[in-house]
This record gives structure tokens, sequence and C-alpha cells, in this order.
């Protein structure tokens, strides 16, 4: 489950009769004499399996009215049903018209899409879904449900939804930016090199590589197909001779062929879409090229259209070696985590001191001019490139709409009676930021103090853990929820996620939650998360304390029987609001560490507010890093 923020939103109910209705008659005559489908499923993915979206993969959103970013619908000849987790609850109920059923994923009573479809299909009927938006490892379960049913899954071409959508936005290729080893750390011939080990290592001849930030990362290239996400539509294949990348062609300027040679690589340009020609010739030869063994290396992440084409005897199903370089930060990488974390610290303290100094003096501040300044304080950052995803700028009962953001017909003041809660971000040519903070600009209730405190203290309790090398996330979900635990409280989203350098807010294949994360190769240093609890009561607050978080190795006595001891240093600049916590809650060393971290904010980012002669956030940043 990803955690903290998605692009999500609260609009006008849409009228969705008509569409559904278009809906079942192509299912009752598909295109390409494909005959008659009893239900269709349209995930909410794109051909990639990209958490955030470009306008023209929202199939979803059109065809449901539901646009939060997680979320599958199931259509039949008379039902419609979009399933979504816990973070969308409250999202769904307003946005679903009542041609919808709302199945609330992840409760003891409501069924998965396989085992609903498998009751309610008659023997015979026909399932289908776009190969292309849908993994493998989705593909394989689904399929066997409904076989054991006596129900078939087929893959449907085209996609019916874009038969349907007249307005459909254009797939867009925007012009790619090439970053520089003073930045990435590693030219893209050496990050190669190391791919090409790990093909060795596995006997395999033939990597796929869809996963967009993927792509950027050992190209060392972004881009700005997708908002918030610095990616660009692609795909790449790699064996022992060849590194193939498929892309539009306009957007291979003479500046990235440039970049290419300076990095030490020849590449194969193809297009976009030969990437399923290439793929079959190479699955098929035989032999396998030279230099390998007879794998292709695909994950079952990967879309099954793409799988599918590789016969199943010489499928290498594992998460690619990208996947892991990528998460463990290079130190120049990890430095430029760092640094930009401080820049964006002092954007995050002009601006909750221009928002405090707003409100006393009886400004009108709302939550999208809150929002607008706040990411108008960042642009003046040094490297910045855009948010990182859609500002959280959430008042009062907003708050408790965990993936929030603002829109005219939600927008609310924010105001010194109510909590405030602004998750926000920003991409950066050395990194990538995530950071939330809960605030009152007032008198708190006892029981927003008391949540707080409680949501604070597992906060503490992750950020502090010593653990060992290699231990998987989820095992260290319960140490941040334990506190609340203690008083009866949880949260509905989860713990920590992976954070990009200068790529997508939300990285695997590591992360904190309850959820089973089966590819999470264990924490190691240089890795970055987000340590989040929150606690969230439906219509009236919410409350979240994210930092970004780096694993470090821990300064302590024993290790482990050798395994290694890590903990977590936090790269978050901004204070926590003390007028929020409970002093009497805390323990001594949960006091230490506040004042601690209170001290070290102060000391980084005190400095730079005086090169700029910023004394009114100096003033208040003396003030909320005083000791408790």
């Amino acid at each position: 489950m990803s955690d903290g923020h998605v692009r999500s939103s609260l609009p006008t109910m849409k009228p969705t009769g008509d569409v559904l209705s278009a809906l079942r008659k192509l299912m009752q005559n598909l295109p390409n004499n494909l005959g008659t489908i009893n239900a269709y499923i349209i995930p909410s993915n794109d051909a990639h399996q990209s958490e955030y979206l470009a306008a023209r993969d929202e199939r979803r959103a059109f065809v449901s009215g539901f646009d939060g970013s997680a979320g599958t619908a199931v259509v039949t000849e008379r039902e419609a049903l979009l399933w979504t987790d816990g973070r969308y609850y409250q999202q769904a109920t307003k946005q679903l018209d009542t041609s919808w059923t709302l199945m609330r994923d992840g409760q003891p009573t409501t069924p998965s899409i396989d085992a609903w479809l498998a009751k309610v299909l008659q023997p015979g009927s026909r399932v289908g879904v776009d190969a292309n938006l849908i993994t493998a490892s989705a593909w394989t379960p689904l399929q066997t449900t409904l076989k054991t049913a006596g129900c078939t899954l087929l893959p449907v071409t085209p996609n019916l939804v874009d038969l349907l959508w007249t307005d459909q936005p254009a797939v867009p290729h925007n012009p790619l930016l090439p970053l520089g080893t003073n930045f990435t750390g590693a030219t893209v011939a050496e990050k190669l090199a190391t791919v090409r080990e790990k093909l060795t290592d596995k006997r395999a001849s033939v990597l796929v590589v869809s996963a967009l930030d993927e792509i950027a990362w050992l190209l060392n290239l972004r881009g700005t197909d997708i908002d918030y996400n610095p990616v660009f539509f692609s795909y790449v294949i790699v064996t022992q001779d060849t590194l193939y990348l498929f892309i539009d062609a306009g957007q291979m300027q003479p500046s990235v062929e440039a970049h290419f040679r300076a990095n030490g690589v020849t590449v194969e340009v193809r297009g976009y879409d030969e990437i399923h020609t290439v793929l079959g010739e190479l699955a098929n030869r035989t032999p396998p090229p030279a230099g390998g063994g007879p794998l292709v290396w695909i994950s079952s992440g990967s879309s099954y259209a793409l799988v599918a084409l590789v016969p199943e005897e010489r499928r290498l199903h594992d998460i690619t070696p990208i996947n892991l370089m990528k998460a463990v930060k290079n130190e120049t990488e990890a430095k430029g985590m760092r640094d930009c974390h401080v820049r964006d610290g002092v954007a995050l303290c002009q601006y909750f001191a221009w928002l405090e100094r707003s409100l006393q003096d009886g400004v009108a501040v709302d939550e999208i001019s809150g929002a607008a300044r706040l990411e108008e304080l960042r642009s003046r950052q040094a490297h910045y490139k855009g948010l990182s995803f859609t500002t959280i700028s959430a008042s009062g009962p907003n708050g408790s709409i965990i993936h929030y953001h603002p829109l005219p017909e939600t927008n609310r003041p924010i105001t010194t009676r109510e909590l405030y809660l602004c998750d926000s971000g920003a991409q950066y040519l050395d990194g990538t930021t995530d950071v939330t903070r809960t605030m009152h600009f007032g008198e708190p209730t006892a029981e927003e103090v008391r949540a707080f405190t409680h949501v604070l203290k597992g906060q503490i309790a992750l950020g502090t853990a010593i653990f060992p090398r290699k231990v998987k996330g989820q095992f260290l979900d319960t140490i941040a929820r334990k506190a609340l635990w203690d008083i009866g409280l949880d949260y509905g989203h989860g713990t920590g996620h992976g954070i990009g350098h200068f790529l997508n807010v939300h990285e695997g294949p590591m992360g904190i939650g309850i959820r089973l994360m089966p590819n999470d190769p264990g924490l190691e240093e240089n890795m970055f998360l987000s340590n989040e609890p929150g606690y969230y009561k439906d219509g009236q607050f919410g409350i979240r304390i994210e930092d970004i978080v780096q694993v470090v190795t821990a300064n302590v006595g024993t290790n482990f029987d050798g395994r290694g001891a890590l903990t977590f240093r936090t790269v978050t600049m901004c204070p926590i609001q003390t007028r929020l916590i409970d002093v009497s809650l805390l323990t001594v060393r949960e006091r230490d560490h506040i004042n601690a971290y209170h001290q070290t904010v102060w000391d980084t980012v005190g400095p730079l507010l005086r090169e700029v002669n910023d004394q009114d956030t100096l003033d208040w940043l003396e003030r909320e890093t005083k000791p408790i």
C-alpha cells in the first residue's frame, strides 16, 4: 500500500449511466470479432504499472467518476462495482453515483475481485481485461480462480474504454532532461555493466524493463510525461551486447544523443510500439543470444501482455536488478537527498511562519492559497524542478480524508480554530522530498493533543529503532503503531514508503506497512524511506507526522551476531509543533529526542535563513525549536 498521499480529490459526482450503457453494448459485441464478454475489468494502471497516471490513462476515473489513485472497476451486464482500500472509502462514497457499488477492499466481509466474479458468473462466462493494464502477477491467480469456476479470462484489444472516450487526451511525448554524474554519481555505462553482471549471475540473456522510474534511473534521464513524476514513456531491453530504448522518436533530441555518448553507451533506439515485436524475437530466438543463458528476465510486475510474449519455460520472474540498485542510493545520491531536504526545510519554515503570522493578523488564507504560497516558496530554492505530488493542504475535517487535496468546491479556510494538515513535497535535481506537518494555530482540544502525542510517540519509536541489517520493513510497522494501539487508535495506511532520487515520491521495493511486500529485499544502508504514522477522525480532523529517514549504520555495541545493526537518520528539516504535545505523556528519552531533533533543525536551517535576511522566519524557528 502506498502511504501519505496520492493524487486524489473530491469533485462533484459524475453521472455514469450513459458511459456504462455504451460499455455494456461493446461487451456484447467486441471489436475484432472476439464475441461477447460477461464482465470487464478496468484497472487503474497504465502499460507501465505507474502509480500516478498521465491524463489519457485515467480510464477507471472516466468510467466510474472515482479519481483516487488506487482502485479497480468491474462492470457486468447488470452491476458496476469499485474495489478500493481504506485510504479512499470517504472519497469513493462521495464520488460514485448510484450506478456503482463500493467494495471496501481490506474489510473482512469484502470478497476479492476474483472470488466475487467466480461466485456471481455462470459457468461458461468470459471476463475481459486489457492485458497491457494488468500485471502478470495479478493475471495468473485471477485466471486460475475463474477457470476453477468454469469461466475464461480473455485479453481484450483494443481497450474498450478508449473506444468510448471521445475526448481522451493524447499520449504525452515531452522533451527529456539529461542528468550529469554530479547528480547521479554513476554513468550509464557503469550502471549497465552492473546490470549485465546480474544477468550473467542469473543465467539470463535478456532483461526487460517496463517501469518508467527504473528506465529514467538507468539512463540518467528525466522527463515530464506524468505530472509530478520525472519520467517518460518508454521501454528498455538489455542484452549482453545491446541496449534497446523504445521511445517516441521526437524525444531523441541531439542533447540526448550527446548525453549517451558522454555516458559511454551506444543505444539502439526503436519506436515505442516496437517493444512487442523485438521482445517476441529475442524471447524465441534459438539458440539464445550469445554471452548469456536462455532466460528472459522480466518482472511479474510487468504487464501480462509483455510477459505472455516470453515462453513460460524461459521466463525469469524476479524484480529487476535495477529496482534494488535504484533503492540503495550511492554516496552522491545520498548527499543530494540530504541537501535537498535542507533547502526544502527552509521553504517549509518560511511557509509555516508566514501562515501563522497571516492568521494572527487576520489575513484570510485558505487551503488552495496556502498550497500556492508553499509552492512559490519552494520554487525559490536551488535545483527546484516542481512538486513531487499535489499538495495535501487540509483544514479541519478535510484532514480526515487521507488523500485529500483542495479543489474550489471543497476549499476551506485555514483558521486558528482547527487542525491543519499539510503533506507536501518537491522535485529537485539532487533529490525528492516528502514531508507532513500537522499544526494548530490556536488552542487545540485535549483530544487532538492526546492523539497527536501518541502519533508522535510512534513516530519517534520508529525513527530511533535499532534493527538487524536486511530486516524486512513489515516487521517494523508495529513499532510505529503501538503507542496508538495502546489507547485504541490506529490508521488505515502504510507507515513508510521508499522515495526516489529526483524520481517517484513512492518507490519500492522496500516499505514499512502491515501488508506483505513480497519483493522487499530487507533494509540496508542508504535506502531512504518515509516515517509517517497518523490518526484520522472521520469528519473532524486528521493528524500525520512524516519525515524522510536514511538507513544508516547504528553506533551500538552489538551487531546482531554479525548481521550488522542499522537505524534511521532523519533528513527532513522542519520543526514538529510543540503546542500539540502533551509532554507528560512522553518518556525522558522521547523528550530528549525531540529536543535534539529541534536543535539540529535550528543549527541547520537557521544559518540559511540568516543568509537571506529572513528575520521573521528565524524568530518563528527559534520559538518552535525551543527545548520542551
